[in-house]
């Protein structure tokens, strides 16, 4: 990525690779089934575990345990995504709606697009947080010289706004709750590096710290069902969020 090509250079590409991402293997994953009926499943993702195949992650993705698990599955996010209503990233924890029918998927769709899904994250990061509350209502778009990465901005960028509340206080370390009102790609980690609190063990934003990665967990989701249910979940820390 960083090569320069110059007047005078000679690219050539000796393989050209396809996969057929139609095509996705069922695979036996055990997965932490949460709640399940006949339109949704709630599920409880490992850290460590991709959503759905992508270059780089092709299988022992979330998918691919979907796959094997469910046979009806929605398909208005297409062959490679099935059920897959919203994400969270590979080195985050916790819940996430998956949809069995296309009913469900339009209905949860909506409900995120309107911001009627409550999400509530918890995070160890670096420092120590002054402040009862932080109000984080800042615009978050890709960043122009890492397009791995996303960053605060005003060009090209959406609304992003997080309520950040402390929780407990380590020596140098602060246990937060983050409530989100919107869902940008990567929210949380980058308004906490804004505010130079970055979440512990995040190495696309601070640093790596051992294969468990990033000290942020999804541990609570709530939403009205179609049946007109308040429903809420909750799910315990993974066992590795306290090590190191």
């Amino acid at each position: 990525p960083n090569f320069i090509v110059k007047p005078g250079h000679v690219i050539k590409i000796t393989e050209k690779q396809n996969r057929d991402y139609s095509k996705i293997e069922a695979q036996n994953i055990l997965l932490d089934i949460v709640y399940e009926d006949d339109h949704i499943v709630i599920i409880n993702k490992p850290s460590g575990m991709t959503v759905h195949p992508a270059p780089g992650s092709h299988d022992n993705t979330l998918v691919n345990a979907l796959l094997y698990h469910f046979k009806d599955l929605s398909d208005l996010n297409g062959p490679i995504r099935p059920g897959i209503i919203h994400r969270i990233d590979k080195h985050t924890s916790g819940l996430l709606i998956v949809a069995k029918t296309n009913e469900a998927h339009r209905y949860f769709s909506n409900l995120i697009k309107e911001h009627k899904i409550n999400r509530e994250y918890k995070a160890i990061v670096k420092g120590i947080l002054k402040n009862n509350i932080f109000h984080i209502d800042l615009p978050i778009g890709r960043s122009p010289n890492d397009r791995k990465k996303m960053v605060v901005t005003k060009n090209n960028s959406k609304d992003a706004y997080t309520d950040v509340y402390p929780l407990y206080f380590f020596k140098n370390h602060t246990l937060v709750k983050c409530v989100l009102k919107t869902g940008r790609t990567h929210q949380i980690r980058v308004h906490l590096k804004f505010i130079n609190h970055p979440v512990v063990g995040d190495d696309l934003y601070d640093t790596y710290i051992d294969d468990f990665r990033q000290r942020l967990h999804a541990y609570k989701i709530s939403f009205v069902h179609l049946n007109g249910e308040k429903m809420t979940f909750e799910v315990d820390y993974p066992k590795e969020f306290f090590d190191n």
